[in-house]
């Protein structure tokens, strides 16, 4: 089955609302909020800090009388706060690109939504060396195919720029964007139009215009997918994802090495005989390379956060479940100033037990102790494959004229 969103994800900042909210000890808002003009921004009267109280802490929700969906968030350089994803409240079609831009104190600066007659949505946000924005998704309304890689160009102000499609006859979409070493930015994601199989890891180049470079596809026979992209320390790229053509089980984490020109380096796949897949990448300061992701091959319930430890040609180090005995997720990972981890993600073990915000903190072994707070157990598992994957190139440069509005009331949920 095709589908557009990231399987599994936790919008970051749905998450970021859902702390606040338990620090705020309040209720959520009303889930019909007043119907808002789709050209108007409103800041209620309501909306301050009171100066009593914290500073460093404050709880919005942002959007219109229908859906809105944070998948990334950033801090901007001006100490601020951006998101993008998707809306359905505004914009020009059934769903359209939505960026948010929150100030230091989370007072709505501005809105934008990007789109067409189709459906559009933001997977990932950065802000760019200029001080602007850049969004990678998909596009149902604009391209060579049914969804396209979307890639969106925006000032420091929200005014568009840009926007590009990449993509061939069938569907393309964008899960992670990075701004690269030469100005120029860097895609991965998948592709149903290219390579070897079903669908292949689709990575995409262009210059700091734009402009295409060069499209790589990664995979075999059936199913791969990148959901996780980094520049490298030697110029080259590293993208995690999973498999179903390659490894133990029915998917495997999926780990590609590619030189700077976009040259296959090596393939690897951890995993074990069930579903398990890697959602967030980076490289560590040994120069290796951590993912952390979901099991259900390992562990303590029906899904676990899987951490993996990789050395710098993807040889493994060590792996790490922890979780209860319902269901953990894992979806983003950062190793911290001691050389530990932490990482975020969904847990239905332990808090409301309704799908609760998770932070683990493990040591720079992955050993960690989870049981001071809760029942937590850490375990490891897998198995480390080279897998013989094809390498491709494909892919339709358009630019389309985009539409772009602006919309959403904010609320405060703290007193």
């Amino acid at each position: 089955m095709k589908t557009l969103l990231k399987p599994l994800s936790l919008a970051l900042f749905v998450a970021a609302t859902l702390l606040m909210q338990n620090a705020c000890n309040r209720t959520s808002p009303s889930s019909n909020p007043p119907t808002q003009n789709a050209h108007t921004q409103t800041s209620p009267s309501s909306d301050t800090i009171p100066a009593t109280g914290p500073s460093s802490y404050f709880c919005k929700a942002i959007g219109g009388p229908a859906s809105e969906w944070g998948a990334s968030l950033i801090q901007t350089s001006d100490g601020g706060y951006a998101t993008a994803s998707k809306t359905e409240s505004f914009g020009t079609g059934g769903v359209d690109v939505y960026v948010v831009k929150l100030d230091a104190k989370g007072n709505l600066q501005w809105t934008k939504t990007i789109g067409g007659p189709g459906d559009e949505i933001g997977f990932s946000l950065i802000q760019t060396s200029d001080g602007g924005y850049a969004i990678a998704g998909s596009t149902g309304s604009f391209g060579a195919g049914w969804y396209d890689v979307y890639v969106v160009k925006l000032d420091a102000k929200g005014n568009l720029q840009w926007t590009k499609t990449i993509g061939g006859l069938d569907d393309e979409i964008g899960h992670s964007l990075i701004q690269t070493s030469d100005g120029g930015y860097a895609i991965a994601g998948k592709t149903y139009s290219f390579g070897a199989g079903w669908a292949d890891v689709y990575v995409v180049k262009l210059d700091a215009n734009g402009n295409l470079q060069w499209t790589k596809t990664i995979g075999g026979k059936d199913f791969e997918a990148g959901y996780s992209l980094i520049q490298t320390s030697d110029g080259g790229y590293a993208i995690a994802g999973y498999t179903d053509s390659f490894g133990a089980g029915r998917e495997d984490v999926y780990v590609v090495k590619l030189d700077a020109k976009g040259n296959l380096q090596w393939t690897k796949t951890i995993g074990g005989s069930k579903r398990d897949w890697g959602e967030s990448l980076i490289q560590t300061s040994d120069g290796g390379y951590a993912i952390a992701g979901t099991t259900t091959s390992f562990g303590a319930g029906g899904r676990d956060v899987y951490v993996i430890k990789l050395d710098a040609k993807g040889n493994l180090q060590w792996t790490k479940t922890i979780g209860g005995r319902s269901v953990e997720k894992g979806s983003s990972l950062v190793q911290t100033s001691d050389g530990g981890y932490v990482i975020a993600g969904e847990t239905e073990s332990f808090g409301a037990r309704n799908g609760d915000v998770y932070v683990v903190k493990l040591d720079r072994n992955g050993d960690a102790c989870c049981a001071v707070s809760q029942t937590s157990r850490v375990g490891s598992g897998g198995r480390l494959r080279s897998a013989t994957s094809s390498i491709g190139s494909g892919g339709t440069l358009t630019s389309p004229t985009s539409s772009t509005s602006s919309g959403g009331t904010l609320t405060n949920q703290c007193p």
